[in-house]
């Protein structure tokens, strides 16, 4: 029942229409007016549900705040008409309904001050298009505006002051414009735009003390932020996934205790002339085949937290343009097959550890980029990683170039200047391609490769590089017209008499202080090393971590080699094992390095020649033409002879919906070469299982050529503590009091999904706790030798 009284007013001249009255209730007075009139409601609490079908306008005679609506449940005002509605003050109840609904209709709301306790605060749909200024919605128990159903409607400096759920939800192909508006202390979600066709458009607003995730775009969803800010979150600042696709200009993301941005499943972000700042995980963090992060002109920097600030995984695509990323643990790091980061214009500075990290196959394209202040200036990781660098500077590193474990990156035009170790390092059959590039005032060695890798150097120049211009064992790189500042070499140290005695002749060192090595043509190949004992190899294989079952299958194949060499030496017929084998697993579970040991097992026994390990993918073998996927898998296939080809990932060659997919030639013609050739080349191909049975199904000849599948099993929590321990002990480092336990609970509590990386975590772990324990340790004044080994539970990471 009402306080007060309404009047209604006709404002019209017609003396026909002339109509004035004072009515008792609200729905009374509603039932009266018609289109055009004005209600103006004395000050009082109206506990009625009001429907508003008619153009009406609502207003209170005593001014802002004065009119209270709020029924015992229900909805308390329902808009069906394009009414105006001014400085009410709303309540409802109703955990069920929404305390304002808009159906089909373009209302104005003006000074609303919605305060209740409903499923939703304002609820928009069923096409409807409101215009609403100066608003409030405080809703602790639910979402805060809802806008579904093909709903829309403007919305001017109106604010969110609390939500239970998502501040501002958007669904069912609704799409509303947010100008100047304030969302803040919402739970979930500060805004959620979920579905195809439901987009934001948000222009001067600011999202901030969210429990939650600030921004959610998902399934299909888009939307538009034009110079807003988003800040003090619980977790993401901005995620978007399942094909979302957002853009965001003149934006301010900062004070995000986890990912500022996180991209997942074919989502895109175009983000221009942004700011990432103060961020715990990533800044931007770009994941899956079909993802892509666009951005120009932005700045990411100040990281609270130990990683990268650009991550790139999984397939994913990133491209920076005249971008500055500075003051984080690790600027720019992509990984995994697929995976690529195009980077212009761009600046890398003030880097604790890694500028730019590739590995897992992945590549990079930088193009008159600058990295400075870095520990590591570009570090290409292992085999399949590569890319270009062209026309880069990097300044004032320890190393401005490592390239290790069979990584293949090509440098145009590069300089390195100032680094405190070497300027180039190449290790662990590392290569690359490095052509005009300069190396300058360099504390060690200008280019330093070593372990005999084949790098190729054409045209570079080293200046004033302490310990040399080049340091190259032998076999080593491929140079031409290489030059360097300093020719003469200084008389090496003296060898202590003791030391010299029964010594043997030490490897042969090239450029050793400034000459440039003498040219050697390419296509000299480095020697093949002798085979190790089979038992030397096996001793290798158990003492490897885990991998029982696998031992044992192993162990099984080389004993039936074994037996059947006996049978054959007196005169009985001898099995014929196929030697061909299937891997599956996940990740990390020592594949590949088992691989390499049967294939040294199988050169000791004198089964195969030589017994190396060629490891290949799809990439390796399909080309993009027809014609040319038989010439790469032919080509593969002849490196390996002698030894084991391991192709990984081999489902990729027979994918679901293949169509005229190049990789069942790749097929076909593995098969053909496996039955011609089956003494020379041992073949394993690996891969998860449920994939891997696809492949074996892809072609009738596949799953005869191959004798047996080995599984190999997820890790548990203590052999992947005992893969710390190892690395630990390998590195000079010690597990201190109850850092082992921590591990093993550490362990116990990671998603062990289908990407977990079993081994490759544990030792992604081990890492970053020496991350942590540098960052603990540098603060100490004099530390003592315990000090420098131990690491503690403090070290840990957090877990992702």
């Amino acid at each position: 029942m009402a306080h007060g009284v309404v009047q209604v007013t006709n404002p019209s001249s017609s003396r026909w229409r002339r109509r004035t009255g004072e009515y008792g209730t609200l729905a009374a007075a509603l039932e009266a007016a018609g289109d055009g009139d004005v209600l103006t409601v004395s000050p009082g609490t109206y506990r009625e549900n009001l429907v508003i079908d008619h153009a009406v306008t609502l207003r209170c005679a005593d001014g802002a705040g004065t009119v209270r609506i709020a029924p015992q449940s229900g909805v308390a005002l329902t808009l069906r008409a394009a009414a105006g509605v001014h400085d009410l003050l709303i309540e409802g109840q109703d955990s069920t309904a929404a305390a304002l609904l808009v159906e089909d209709c373009a209302p104005e709301l003006t000074g609303l001050r919605i305060s209740t306790r409903s499923a939703v605060g304002l609820e928009v749909r069923d096409g409807a298009r409101p215009t609403v200024r100066r608003c409030t919605v405080d809703n602790p128990a639910g979402i805060g505006i809802s806008v579904l159903d093909a709903a829309g409607g403007l919305f001017e400096d109106c604010e969110v002051v609390s939500a239970g759920q998502s501040g501002v939800a958007v669904r069912g192909g609704g799409s509303p414009r947010l100008e100047r508006c304030r969302v803040h202390h919402a739970s979930g979600s500060g805004v959620s735009v979920t579905g195809e066709h439901s987009s934001v458009e948000a222009l001067g607003c600011e999202i901030y003390e969210i429990h939650g995730t600030g921004l959610h775009l998902s399934q299909r969803a888009s939307g538009h932020l034009t110079d807003c800010r988003l800040h003090r979150t619980t977790g993401d600042g901005v995620s978007l996934d399942s094909d979302a696709v957002l853009a965001m200009s003149d934006c301010d993301i900062h004070d995000i205790p986890e990912n500022a941005v996180d991209l997942r499943a074919r989502s895109v972000l175009t983000l221009t002339r942004s700011t990432v700042r103060r961020f715990g995980r990533n800044g931007l963090s770009v994941w899956d085949p079909g993802t892509r992060a666009d951005a120009n002109q932005c700045e990411v920097h100040e990281s609270t937290g130990d990683y990268p600030a650009v991550w790139v995984s999984d397939g994913a695509v990133a491209i920076l343009d005249a971008c500055r990323v500075h003051d984080v643990p690790d600027a720019l790091f992509v990984l995994d097959r697929g995976s690529r980061a195009d980077v212009v214009d761009s600046d890398f500075s003030q880097i604790r550890n890694t500028a730019v990290s590739v590995s897992d196959g992945a590549s990079v394209q930088l193009d008159d980029c600058r990295i400075r202040e870095a520990a590591t200036g570009a570090w290409f990781r292992d085999h399949g990683s590569g890319g270009t660098l062209a026309q880069v500077t990097i300044d004032d590193t320890a190393t401005g170039v490592i390239v290790t474990k069979g990584a293949d990156p090509a440098l145009d035009r590069c300089t390195v200047t100032n680094a405190t170790e070497s300027g180039v390092y190449v290790s662990a059959e590392g290569r690359g391609t490095f052509t005009g590039c300069r190396v300058t005032g360099s504390k060690g060695y200008g280019f330093h490769i070593i372990d005999g890798c084949r790098s190729t150097l054409t045209r570079c120049r080293t200046e004033r590089c302490a310990r040399g211009g080049y340091e190259f064992a032998e076999p080593g790189p491929v140079t031409e017209d290489c030059t360097s500042d300093r020719t003469a070499a200084p008389e090496p140290d003296p060898v202590p008499v003791a030391a010299a005695v029964d010594r043997q002749p030490a490897a042969q060192s090239y450029g050793l202080l400034g000459g440039v090595p003498q040219q050697r043509p390419a296509q000299s190949a480095p020697a093949v090393p002798a085979a190790r004992e089979s038992t030397e190899v096996l001793g290798e294989l158990d003492a490897l971590v885990g991998l029982d079952s696998v031992k044992r299958e192993v162990r099984t194949l080389i004993d039936m080699i074994a037996v059947g060499r006996r049978r054959q030496e007196a005169g009985l017929k001898a099995p014929s094992p196929r030697r061909h084998l299937v891997f599956t697993g996940s990740p990390g579970t020592g594949k590949t390095t088992v691989a390499r040991l049967y294939g040294e097992i199988l050169a000791s026994l004198d089964v195969l020649e030589r017994g190396h390990l060629i490891e290949v993918a799809r990439v390796d073998l399909v080309g993009e033409h027809i014609g040319s996927t038989a010439i790469r898998t032919q080509e593969a296939f002849e490196r390996a002879r002698g030894g084991v080809l391991f192709i990984d990932e081999a489902y990729a060659l027979a994918p679901e919906d293949a169509g005229r997919d190049f990789g069942r030639e790749a097929i076909d013609t593995l098969v053909k070469l496996m039955e011609d050739h089956r003494d020379a080349v041992v073949v394993i191909v690996a891969g998860y299982t449920a994939e891997m049975e696809r492949f074996l199904a892809s072609n009738p000849g596949v799953a005869s050529r191959f004798s047996r599948t080995i599984t190999f099993g997820d890790y548990t929590s203590h052999e992947l503590l005992s893969i710390v321990e190892s690395q630990a002990a390998e590195h000079e480092y010690r597990l201190g009091d109850d850092a082992g336990e921590a591990l093993l609970k550490y362990f116990s509590a990671l998603p062990k999904g289908p990407a977990f990386g079993n081994g490759r975590a544990a030792r992604q772990t081990f890492e970053a706790m020496v991350e942590r324990h540098a960052m603990r340790i540098a603060h100490v004044a004099e530390p003592t030798h315990d000090e420098l080994q131990l690491l503690y539970p403090e070290d840990l990471p957090e877990i992702p």
